[in-house]
């Protein structure tokens, strides 16, 4: 009979939950992960409730996917400075002040009856406390669990990111039918009182090799750069890709650009203070200062191919979380609740893939299994962008979107903890903070290239839809055409709305013409968004092949520190 080798307390780390047992043990995941869940569901909330709110706001499409987009971008933007915070004075404590900020911006926003508030309090305030709690999130379940619990706790995590943005549009769904789209706000009060109270159970981690101090040169270049990229994606359907459309207008003043759109310009700047962001950094860790980012983590071949993959199914899946409720809202005429609804076979497939991938994990590397998972996302992409037409019901989506979510469940589940079980636990904030950023970065030009492609391509179909129609006036087609081209934003939540000195010189049946035009431009308008979705899927399952094909991840990255 073989002794049990004694476990003194001075041996047991402070924030092993491995030491643990019952519910003590795993209610610290319970936690992280609810958090993440808020997080994730904020910005899916909006996008089954885009009617709504553009008619309570007095906006249209472009204004909402402001929203969307900033939110994203301020997460993109600070998630690295918020592991970087919880790596210097505790991830514990920035996670906890993150769901305080969180809870105030989300007040804000329940309350807002402008874009321009909803944009502070949505997409400013709390992009910032999810920033804090996001990469907080992650470093302290590396930091709690090892072998085998890690495995079981980033597949929970895993399956609670991915299913939240589908139970989103489920919650806001409902909440925005029954009751109003502000309630999908606050109850992200109560939620956060709920995180603090549980943090009790979750051990502080902290790094203390490093010293005190922030990059603010590292942040203010990412933050900048990454602002200016994405404007110039943003305002692409309203000042043109190259050439100038018309002029450039910013705090009630135009400029010409020579004939040149903003959005290269911004494009242009955003790429240039991007690069000196990196030469910043890598000359900041030369000086011995603390950089934002340490470029020695881009030398780990695993957390960067993980990472990557991260990013640009991110990009991927946001596309389709945008313009699936879209084409629903605008084509199908669906309410919040019911486009939520029309979203469940996706949740539900995330919901059950993405645990039971752990069955998986015993006889599989989680290379194999990301790989597997994205060709099935790439496939489901394709087969929903032939399922998409003027008469395509939520029904006919089912199967696409069950697909879909099989895909996503599987790849969800393992692509966190391969990535970030390539660094030490020392490492794990920063890591985490730039894993996250990447999955932002990642969503962010998703929602910003999916709707620049949508609007784009809405407004071009409405032009030749009017321009091809028998049943319109020759004479006033010109006219006509260029009144559906710039209203295309609007047009494409709440049809084409014409004046009534327009409608009068119209023959009667005109109006059911132009609403046939509509669906017609917002059908192809959804295609071709997830055409660039399955291109997006396909360039993260080329970049997979860089992963490592093991299933000892901890032992691999322990033979590299």
């Amino acid at each position: 009979m073989t002794k049990k080798k004694a476990i003194y307390i001075e041996d047991i780390p402070e924030n092993a939950a491995e030491y643990q047992k019952g519910l003590r043990k795993w209610l610290p995941i319970v936690i992280l992960s609810l958090a993440l869940m808020i997080i994730i569901v904020d910005t899916t909330v909006l996008n089954v409730s885009l009617k709504v709110i553009s008619q309570d706001l007095h906006t249209n499409l472009q204004g909402l996917q402001w929203v969307i987009t900033a939110y994203a971008l301020t997460l993109a933007a600070f998630t690295i400075t918020g592991g970087r915070l919880g790596d210097l004075f505790g991830r514990k404590k920035m996670f906890m002040m993150g769901a305080v900020i969180f809870a105030g911006g989300s007040f804000i926003t329940s309350i807002s009856h402008s874009v321009g508030i909803m944009l502070i309090g949505e997409s400013i305030i709390e992009g910032i406390g999810a920033a804090l709690m996001m990469p907080a999130t992650a470093s302290l379940l590396v930091a709690n669990y090892k072998g085998r619990d890690r495995a079981i706790a980033f597949g929970v995590w895993g399956g609670i990111a991915g299913a939240s943005s589908a139970i989103g549009p489920i919650i806001g769904g409902f909440l925005t039918t029954n009751y109003s789209w502000r309630w999908a706000f606050r109850i992200n009060i109560v939620v956060a009182i709920v995180l603090l109270m549980g943090s009790v159970f979750i051990a502080e981690s902290r790094d203390t090799l490093e010293k005190k101090e922030l990059d603010f040169v590292g942040v203010l270049l990412s933050a900048t750069g990454l602002f200016a990229f994405v404007y110039g994606i943003i305002e692409a359907p309203t000042y043109g890709w190259w050439k100038a459309s018309q002029p450039w207008s910013i705090l009630g003043h135009s400029f010409t650009l020579g004939g040149y759109s903003i959005t290269p310009i911004a494009m242009g700047i955003g790429v240039i203070l991007l690069a000196l962001f990196a030469l910043w950094e890598n000359y900041a860790e030369k000086q011995g200062h603390t950089p934002l980012v340490s470029l020695k983590l881009f030398a780990n071949t695993q957390f960067t191919s993980g990472a990557s993959t991260v990013a640009l199914m991110s990009l991927g899946m946001t596309g389709l979380i945008f313009a699936v409720p879209v084409f629903l809202q605008s084509v199908r005429n669906l309410d919040s609740l019911h486009t939520g609804l029309a979203l469940l076979p996706l949740s539900l497939a995330i919901l059950i893939v993405a645990p039971s991938s752990a069955i998986l994990a015993k006889h599989y590397s989680a290379k194999r299994i990301i790989q597997t998972g994205l060709l099935i996302a790439v496939i489901a992409s394709q087969y929903l962008r032939l399922l998409i037409g003027p008469n395509a019901t939520a029904w006919n989506l089912a199967p696409g979107l069950a697909l879909f979510g099989i895909g996503l469940g599987l790849v969800f589940a393992q692509a966190s903890n391969l990535t970030l079980s390539a660094v030490s636990v020392e490492q794990s904030g920063e890591a985490s903070g730039v894993n996250n950023t990447m999955r932002q970065v990642g969503s962010t030009f998703g929602s910003a290239i999916i709707g620049a492609v949508v609007l784009t391509t809405l407004a071009s179909g409405l032009v030749k839809g009017v321009m091809n129609s028998p049943d319109i006036p020759t004479k006033l087609k010109p006219q006509l055409s260029a009144f559906v081209a710039r209203d295309a934003s609007a047009a494409s939540l709440d049809g084409v709305k014409l004046d009534s000195n327009t409608a009068a010189k119209l023959p009667a049946n005109t109006s059911n013409v132009l609403t046939d035009i509509a669906h017609q431009a917002s059908a192809d308008a959804s295609r071709k968004a997830m055409f660039y979705t399955g291109v997006f899927l396909l360039g993260a399952f080329t970049v997979s092949f860089a992963l490592p094909n093991t299933r000892d991840l901890e032992g691999r990255a322990a033979g590299r520190h």
